[in-house]
This record gives structure tokens, C-alpha cells and sequence, in this order.
């Protein structure tokens, strides 16, 4: 008998976990310096490092903001050693290059074929310069030659403001999410709606029928709670949760609360969760602002998982928890110190497009 608790998933569609096969990752070049104030000119190279690791596992697909921007991209890549026959290089303005947020969600249709879901983005209700981002799933869609589906308020109220940077999956209809992100009052995405609308918009969309409400997101995450930097499954039944230790360091009490309401899950549920803690580094500081530094926040792709490091004694410590639990993956620290002061990192700027599902999960 179905669980009354959660809602029934539709069965039009499904969103995979990261671990499946993926068609291609997509990626905008950085060109925003304010994103990373008097410290932009590392940026394009560490981009180019994540090009060279990911393309030799997958194809990587590159929006460029002007032709300015994509010659420089390709100079880069090529001078860290990138094929860059084997990348493509599009021509399409941005305001930003977090495509996690701004781009659209790939999930499996019943009969496997690959369907992106439009979701409308403004943002994160912070910055006003999104207009051009707002273009990007549409963009993509007619770049990968898919059907673009664009979520809509269950309340009629138009479209749906969320962010891929927001949710996680299992790939079997369990997704994390965090009520600092949806059902705060602060930076509010979708006024009016309740968590059991959200949790309809999940099934309708996403085919989720159970939702795990964690509490808060990590110190310094701007974005007011996205889950990325803090709850990630490594497969359908380990969740690794960022786990503050020190109880003087605000995210303590935050990663406390967070793994009780995974745990609390795992009891109500007929497959228990394993729940692996991972380490956050040290503060990360950059003129006196506390920064979203996490490992966490790494990015699964076909053969490889790239991490962010940040000199940090504890690097060592969680590539290790990493690689235990993707065994058959090649798994990459990237330099991110510099990157994290745009307040995101690996998994922020990234999004990948799902193979198509012929049952070849990994």
C-alpha cells in the first residue's frame, strides 16, 4: 500500500540522482567580476581546471557571454591542456554563471527519454541583474534539442521560482530540501506557498513522493539555505551530511539540528538512511565575511568527482571519506579558496544534462 504521509509521484517523470549517466555538463564562463570583487583574474583558470578534469569523462558544454568572453575561455582551456574540440564554446549573454540556479533541471520521462524542467529564477530574491539568467533554461533546451516544460505555482499564481542548488535526490523519489530556503521569511521565493505545496510541485514535477525537510544551510551561504552545501546522497541509501564539530562555530548547532531530522527520517523509513558525516574546513575569510566553504558541495559526473579544497588540513580528510564511498570514481580536490568568494563553488556552477534512461544507472 502507497505511504499516505507523501504524496503519490506522478508517473510522466523522474529526477535522477547526479551518480546517473550524464549526456553532457553545462557551465557559463565567469565574466561578472563583481561576483568576486579584486579577485576575478584567478577565476577563468580554475574554471579551465574543472574543464580539463570533467571533459575527459564527458562532454562539456560552455556558455559564453560575448565573443570577447568565449575566446578567452577557449585560450584558457587550451593553455590547462583541454581538447577543446570536445567542448562546446555558445555564444549566449548572462547576468551570471551559477547555471546549478539558473538553468533547468534534466529528468527522465516514463518511457526514458530526457525532458528539462524550466523553473523561473530571479535571483535567489536578492539581486536585481537576472533578466538575462531568467533566458537560460530555454537556451539550453533548444542547445541540447530537448523539450522544455516550465513549473508552474500550484495556486495559478504563474511561474515557479526554485533553484537547482536547492535540491537533492536519491533518483528514487526522495529528495533533501531545507526549510531556511522555501518556508523562511527571508529572500522568499514563492510567497504564499506551504510545504505541502511544495511537496505537490516536487511530485508533479520531479516525481518526489517523499520530501526530508532538513532546518538550515551552512554560515555564509547567501542563497539562505540551498542544500548543496550540506546534504548530498552518495547513492540511494548514504546521505553525506557536512558536520560541524566545534560547538563555539555557529555551524554546529545548525549541522546538530540536521542530522537529528536525518536520522528522524531514516526511523520512519523502510530503508534506513547511512548517514556519513564530512567535515567542514576551517572558516574561509575574505574582508571579514564569513564564506560558504564546504565540501559538500561537490559536483558527480560520468567516471569522476571533483571537491572542493581549500588548503585546509581537513582537504585530506574529506577527499578520503569521498573516495570511500565512490569507489569506481576518480575523485579530484579543485583549488576553490579563490572561487568561494563568489559564494558558491563546484556543484553552485555546474549542471548536468541526463543521458537518456536505458537502465544503466552509473
Amino acid at each position: 500500500m502507497p505511504d499516505s504521509r507523501f504524496p503519490i509521484p506522478t508517473p510522466q517523470r523522474l529526477f535522477p540522482a547526479e551518480w546517473h549517466r550524464h549526456a553532457a555538463t553545462w557551465l557559463g564562463w565567469p565574466h561578472h567580476r563583481p561576483d568576486w570583487p579584486e579577485k576575478f583574474e584567478p577565476i577563468p583558470w580554475v574554471y579551465a581546471e574543472i574543464v580539463r578534469v570533467l571533459h575527459q569523462h564527458e562532454p562539456v558544454e560552455i556558455l559564453c557571454h560575448t565573443e570577447d568572453v568565449r575566446d578567452d575561455a577557449i585560450r584558457a582551456c587550451r593553455a590547462h591542456g583541454v581538447d577543446v574540440a570536445r567542448c562546446g564554446f555558445h555564444l549566449v549573454p548572462s547576468d551570471r554563471v551559477w547555471l546549478r540556479d539558473s538553468g533547468p533541471t534534466g529528468v527522465h520521462r516514463a518511457d526514458g527519454s530526457v525532458e528539462l524542467i524550466g523553473w523561473r529564477f530571479n535571483a535567489w530574491s536578492k539581486y536585481e541583474n537576472f533578466m538575462l539568467d531568467e533566458r537560460i533554461p530555454s537556451t539550453i533546451a533548444d542547445l541540447a534539442g530537448l523539450p522544455l516544460l516550465e513549473a508552474m505555482r500550484p495556486d495559478g499564481g504563474g511561474r515557479l521560482v526554485l533553484e537547482g542548488g536547492g535540491i537533492e535526490t536519491d533518483g528514487a523519489g526522495t529528495m533533501l530540501v531545507t526549510e531556511e530556503w522555501l518556508l523562511s521569511d527571508v529572500q522568499i521565493r514563492n510567497p504564499g506557498l506551504s510545504r505541502t505545496d511544495y511537496e505537490h510541485v516536487f511530485s508533479e514535477y520531479l516525481g518526489i513522493r517523499r520530501t526530508i525537510w532538513l532546518g538550515e544551510g551552512c554560515i555564509g551561504d547567501d542563497t539562505h539555505g540551498h542544500i548543496d552545501d550540506i546534504a548530498r546522497f552518495a547513492d540511494m541509501n548514504t546521505v553525506v551530511l557536512a558536520y560541524e564539530a566545534d560547538p563555539l562555530d555557529e555551524n554546529h548547532r545548525r549541522s546538530v539540528d540536521n542530522l537529528r531530522r536525518l536520522e528522524l527520517a531514516s526511523l520512519a523509513s523502510a530503508e534506513e538512511l547511512r548517514i556519513v558525516k564530512i567535515p567542514f574546513p576551517r572558516p574561509v575569510m575574505m574582508q571579514g565575511e564569513r564564506l560558504p566553504a564546504s565540501y559538500a558541495n561537490f559536483y558527480i559526473a560520468n567516471g569522476v568527482v571533483i571537491v572542493p579544497t581549500f588548503n585546509d588540513p581537513r582537504d585530506r580528510i574529506a577527499l578520503g571519506i569521498l573516495a570511500d564511498l565512490f569507489p569506481e570514481r576518480e575523485v579530484v580536490g579543485i583549488h576553490a579558496v579563490d572561487l568561494v568568494w563568489g559564494l558558491g563553488t563546484l556543484h553552485c556552477l555546474t549542471q548536468q544534462q541526463p543521458a537518456p534512461n536505458d537502465g544503466l544507472a552509473r
